[in-house]
């Protein structure tokens, strides 16, 4: 346990959402216990409740950190070629799902049809896939195509990731040259490859 040290809110909320997205990662959602997290914060429970109500709360606070600092390491660079941005995009993602697999697989198994966390998810994905039709500088109908694409192929990287986080039956280069081969492929069909 954490010797107690007196910290304004905003210190004492990023004190325990760092706990809680260690504990998160490192036992699944189910396992992690809030008396644990405020032990481990050197805090009384009345204290931690008081910051976050519920697990779900607490859990819902370290994915939206989560996906802002995901989004943060991954802002577009208009120098660099899209396909490299994708990938750079998807090694980040990649790194993340690996180094906090309990908290991705709770976020999209255990919690699955959690409104808030739903909303964390569907918020980065839109950020995603607003990024990537700006650096395309299409116009028009190309761009209506690319996002139709860009939104089709954004579920299918959720899904196969979650499938490889589960299942581990195919490689972490693997599972990027499907993801990069799905896009360009359904980018082609659509006529929107991107020309940078």
């Amino acid at each position: 346990m954490t010797p107690r040290r007196r910290l304004d809110p905003a210190q004492r909320r990023a004190q325990l959402l760092d706990v809680a997205a260690r504990a998160f990662a490192a036992q699944p959602y189910d396992a992690v216990q809030m008396e644990q997290i405020a032990g481990h914060a050197g805090i009384s429970r009345a204290l931690l409740y008081r910051h976050f109500p519920t697990k779900r709360d607490l859990f819902a606070a370290v994915y939206q950190q989560a996906a802002d600092r995901l989004l943060a390491e991954t802002e577009p660079d208009p120098a660099v070629p899209m396909a490299e941005q994708i990938t750079a995009g998807l090694d980040a993602h990649f790194d993340y799902f690996l180094a906090h697999r309990n908290t991705v697989l709770a976020a999209n198994h255990t919690l699955a049809g959690d409104p808030v966390i739903q909303a964390v998810i569907t918020g980065e994905l839109a950020v995603l896939r607003q990024r990537l039709l700006d650096t395309s500088g299409l116009t028009k109908h190309a761009r209506d195509l690319m996002s139709a694409a860009l939104t089709g192929w954004l579920l299918f990287v959720r899904v196969l990731c979650v499938e490889w986080l589960t299942t581990q039956s195919f490689s972490r280069t693997e599972l990027r040259e499907m993801c990069v081969g799905a896009l360009m492929g359904a980018l082609e069909r659509a006529d929107a490859v991107p020309r940078s």
